[in-house]
């Protein structure tokens, strides 16, 4: 069957190219990846993943995180895991 239905969103420029770069790096082209999540979706008929409004904690990290702060900074997992007490 012909590739012929058209998609059009906008993104935010840094997200896209951030994304496309992962796709290039695993030798996919954005169509390709889109009709990967689209089978995806079909298949598991919803989205292939947990989508949830993130609980008040989570919320917290994720804010604090985007401020760069109470962050813990490892040079490798080891380093990170050993900071962590784990």
């Amino acid at each position: 069957m012909p590739k012929t239905a058209m998609i059009n969103a906008r993104i935010e420029p840094k997200l896209k190219r951030e994304v496309e770069e992962i796709f290039r790096q695993i030798g996919l082209n954005t169509a390709q990846a889109i009709t990967l999540f689209f089978q995806n979706v079909k298949n598991h008929g919803g989205i292939p993943f947990d989508v949830k409004i993130p609980n008040e904690t989570t919320r917290k990290v994720i804010d604090d995180s985007r401020r760069g702060k109470n962050l813990v900074k490892a040079k490798n997992a080891d380093e990170m895991f050993k900071k962590l007490g784990l």
